[in-house]
């Protein structure tokens, strides 16, 4: 790190990185670092390049060891004298670190953190949480252990790189002492804070909070949660929830740190009254769109992969009956299994007024909507496997009797010959043929759902799907597609991405009632699609707040704060509808306003937001140093 370069002019002007820097070396610490688990993962590893410009060499991403994914995105390489110092000085507290390169957009520096420690250890890391700071934490929880775990690495860590440091630079030529930038995702990276608060170090710490705990729970069971937030009183809810120790971490965590943070204004509004801290920035969450761009060639793509979206209809629903590939329509909505969060309840409910709407207007257009999450499953539906298979089977024998008939009929052509095209085909053929054809027919309707599920009779999904009669009739324009696992190349129902399934859709479809940021409509901009998110969701929320006039170039934000459950619905019917009534011009000119908008949200222009954080977090760290 700074001995890989040559010495300051400085106090943080290191000879590798142009501007002025307000520290000697930046830390990232989350749980997700090489290890994808949930959004923060695509937070670290899009922005990654945004911090490496402006830090170099002197950036570092922190977080634990985990061998299933450390072994697919890691790669060890040696560390630098002072920091292998520092790595080398914690084997004797039973922590191993390895050192090396991300293999993402960039290569940042990452160091993963190994304990090697006993029950008992755990248990005077807690005592010594209570002891110091009056941090409860329950026993027998797994989550909240590993976070214990991670907080003393980190500790330690910071701890041998300020002595190594020390020892490294000496201090008789009267250079200042070190000055360390950490930035923290979470209460389960956070929990180090307030130890390095009380130990002194030079380490300015920034916490970023993607969704507070408590405000995750009670969205999840109460309506209209905002309009009664600023009336919640914290310490009753994290005990009515099961989360004191949990919310005790965070709100430690934000309340230790010299800058605290969030992802969105609305949930800025949960850390005011469930944290008793007002954030000091917003720190808004962007994609590496350069990742996404394909240039010209988006609109090829979505022909491309909306042909292999066509290939699944043909075998998931053409067994029962027919409808028009040419006009029909792909909307999407994915996401955790969180369906009220996600706002799953409220697209099946517009998804009915819709049925009824394309009927009673008499518009020709299908909708085959596909709700794409993650839930317990035991196996893909047999009769979904076996028309899968006939199908597969239909299109090689076509493909054989096209070519056998193109061979005999191209010279009879030439030659000028009358030629009856049913004798050229092979009486093998034809008849294979025809029994294959039969043998893809089915007398029942198609299912609403690909899987069969653990627990198929409380499935809250299943169940509004048919108190809704969403049955897949073949007199409704409506289709449901619900696909309890997430798009991937290795299934047998798709061979695709999921990036490749989104530029195969129409629309993206993402009315969430609790999302702190939410990256699927941001994912459909890059990526060409247009979305629906809500004023409910971060995304949605800073797009309102920036751009008036995002319903002209396809990122429809509905409103839903303050409003009823079935009034959003009929707005969001409503918005569906209008979609459904542009003709292909229409729709090709959406797509291409909205993939060149995804630029205004790429990390190149939100990234400063964290230079910010940092650049205040150093100032208030060390002026009085």
């Amino acid at each position: 790190m700074a001995d890989e370069t040559a010495k300051r002019t400085k106090p943080g002007r290191p000879a590798d990185a142009g501007p002025t820097l307000p520290a000697d070396l930046l830390f990232e610490a989350a749980t997700e670092v090489c290890n994808q688990v949930g959004g923060i993962y695509q937070v670290l590893r899009s922005k990654a390049p945004a911090m490496v410009k402006r830090w170099r060499e002197r950036y570092c991403l922190l977080g634990p060891y985990v061998e299933k994914t450390a072994s697919l995105e890691f790669e060890e390489r040696p560390a630098p004298k002072v920091l292998a110092r520092a790595l080398e000085g914690l084997v004797a507290h039973g922590v191993t670190a390895r050192h090396g390169r991300w293999l993402v957009s960039s290569r940042p520096r990452v160091i993963l953190f190994q304990h090697h420690w006993t029950v008992a250890d755990l248990d005077r890391l807690k005592y010594g949480l209570w002891e110091r700071h009056r941090i409860s934490t329950p026993a027998g929880d797994t989550v909240v252990d590993n976070a214990v775990y991670f907080a003393e690495t980190l500790r330690l860590f910071f701890r041998e790189l300020t002595a190594a440091w020390a020892s490294h630079h000496g201090s008789p030529d009267g250079r200042k002492p070190p000055r360390f930038i950490a930035h923290f995702h979470e209460w389960l990276g956070g929990l180090t804070i307030p130890d390095l608060r009380r130990d002194k170090l030079p380490v300015a710490s920034v916490f970023t909070t993607h969704a507070t705990l408590l405000g995750r729970y009670a969205a999840s069971n109460e309506e209209d949660f905002y309009d009664w937030l600023p009336f919640k009183n914290q310490e009753s809810e994290a005990r009515r929830y099961n989360i004191v120790g949990q919310h005790g971490i965070e709100r430690a965590c934000a309340h230790g740190a010299h800058v605290f943070t969030t992802v969105s204004s609305i949930t800025g509004e949960e850390c005011t009254h469930l944290l008793s801290r007002t954030p000091d920035l917003i720190t808004p969450n962007g994609l590496n769109t350069e990742r996404f761009s394909v240039g010209h060639e988006f609109q090829h793509l979505h022909a491309d992969f909306k042909a292999r979206l066509h290939r699944f209809t043909l075998g998931y629903f053409f067994p029962s009956y027919s409808f028009d590939l040419e006009n029909t329509l792909y909307f999407f909505t994915s996401g955790r299994f969180e369906p009220r969060n996600k706002g799953f309840d409220l697209c099946l409910e517009a998804l009915a007024r819709l049925n009824t709407q394309l009927k009673d207007f008499g518009i020709p257009k299908t909708v085959v909507f596909f709700i794409i999450t993650s839930r317990p499953t035991r196996f893909i539906l047999p009769s979904v496997l076996h028309s899968r298979g006939v199908l597969d089977e239909l299109d090689n024998v076509c493909s054989h009797i096209m070519r056998e008939v193109g061979h005999k009929l191209f010279p009879m052509a030439a030659a000028g010959k009358r030629v009856n095209i049913d004798k050229l085909v092979d009486q093998y053929w034809a008849l294979r043929y025809r029994r294959t054809q039969q043998a893809l027919k089915r007398a029942d309707l198609p299912p609403v759902i690909t899987h069969a599920l653990w627990d198929e009779d409380k499935d809250p999904v299943l169940s509004h799907i048919r108190q809704l009669q969403l049955f897949n009739r073949k007199d409704d324009p409506v289709k449901i597609v619900y696909h309890p696992e997430f798009v991937s190349p290795v299934s047998p129902l798709w061979g695709m991405e999921y990036d490749q399934f989104v530029r195969g859709c129409h629309l993206g479809v993402f009315p969430s009632a609790y999302e702190p940021w939410g990256y699927t409509p941001l994912e459909c901009m890059a990526l060409g699609t247009p979305a629906i998110t809500s004023d409910l969701a971060g995304f949605g929320r800073y797009v309102s707040e920036r751009n008036p006039d995002h319903d002209d170039w396809g990122l429809t934000v509905l409103k839903r704060r303050g409003r009823g459950f079935h009034d959003a619905a009929a707005d969001l019917a409503m918005w569906m509808l209008a979609f459904c009534r542009l003709d292909r011009r229409g729709r090709i000119d959406l797509r291409n306003k909205v993939e060149t908008h995804a630029v205004d949200f790429d990390w190149a222009r939100l990234a400063s937001a964290y230079d910010k954080a940092h650049d205040l977090a150093a100032a208030r760290a060390f002026t009085a140093a």
